[in-house]
């Protein structure tokens, strides 16, 4: 893979073609708003609206530009049926000290959601995960130590 590559699952580039059509439409209009109503108020200098809308404006305008370059370099990837875990993988397994289930989807970094259990590829559980197949241990290191796992599924 290309250094300026940008790993993405079908749903990945969907969701950030999705958030960049609302940043150009819809938040753009909003912003807009906001910076006429500010101006409105009067002294420029001195007024917090303004500013805070057109820090607003710059961080949205940024964003858009960060969107647009990820969809460039955008390489989709498809899951494919080979039991093993790569790049658009769900995976179910086994946390063995806690003996609980946990289910993660292997995504690119672009993707990458911890609260919607996506994790990814680049990260340290995303590496020892990568080519494994089920029944396979898997062990994290983390920053409280290494986490054993087992691969109990394969999606």
């Amino acid at each position: 893979m290309s250094n300026d590559e940008v790993m993405l699952t079908p749903e990945g580039k969907l969701m950030l073609e999705q958030e960049l059509e609302e940043l150009k439409t819809v938040k753009r209009k909003e912003l807009a708003a906001r910076i006429k109503m500010a101006i409105s108020y009067g002294d420029l200098k001195e007024n917090s609206e303004y500013h805070s809308a057109k820090e607003d404006q710059a961080f949205m305008e940024t964003r858009i530009l960060t969107i647009e370059g990820m969809l460039r370099k955008a390489r989709i990837v498809q899951s494919k049926s080979d039991n093993k875990i790569q790049v658009g993988t769900t995976v179910v397994l086994l946390d063995v000290e806690m003996n609980e289930n946990v289910e993660y989807k292997v995504v690119g970094a672009a993707e990458a959601d911890v609260l919607a259990n996506k994790i990814s590829y680049e990260s340290p559980m995303g590496v020892a995960l990568i080519g494994k197949t089920s029944g396979d241990k898997v062990v994290v290191n983390a920053p409280m130590g290494d986490i054993e796992y087992k691969v109990l599924e394969i999606k």
